[in-house]
């Protein structure tokens, strides 16, 4: 396993996120292909991938440090794909879903780092957080959906080197 870091915020702020400017973020991978090195899938992108990332019913739950951390998690989602593992199939089991995941689902394990700051905007340490990343399967492949179960790590958080 390996741990992506998110080198720089640029979704600053703990209350109200602007999930329109991370789905624009998110828009620049749109038609792109990321490989996931331990199992050579292929993972596509397309513009449900920026709708459901930003607006899922997940999205909507988070408050405070884990709506941030979801927000810049953006920035690393071709890093996290490449460095998934734990690879299993799920089942679709919702109808609305019928059409765009008809072969199922893949979760995959992701690891981040985030960088916590001091009052001097200096980076101090590094939080370790683990999540679930899911991907559809259709007929025409595989394509990133969204990142769900995000939490931090109870370990010790690493102090930065920087």
């Amino acid at each position: 396993m390996e741990y992506v870091k998110v080198e720089e915020i640029i979704f600053k702020g703990k209350q109200n996120i602007k999930w329109d400017e991370v789905e624009e973020y998110i828009k620049r991978y749109m038609g792109e292909v990321y490989i996931v090195k331990e199992y050579n899938d292929y993972i596509h992108f397309n513009m449900i991938s920026a709708d459901e990332f930003s607006s899922s019913s997940y999205t909507a739950k988070l408050k405070g440090g884990l709506a941030k951390t979801k927000a810049n998690i953006a920035t690393i989602i071709p890093e996290l794909i490449e460095n998934a593992t734990n690879r299993r199939w799920v089942d679709n089991k919702n109808a609305k879903h019928d059409k765009n995941a008809l072969r199922g689902w893949y979760r995959y394990d992701v690891f981040f780092d985030m960088p916590v700051k001091a009052e001097g905007e200096e980076y101090v340490r590094w939080n370790n957080y683990y999540a679930t990343m899911i991907v559809r399967i259709n007929d025409e492949g595989l394509f990133f959906y969204d990142i769900i179960n995000i939490k931090k790590e109870a370990r010790t958080p690493q102090e930065s080197s920087d």
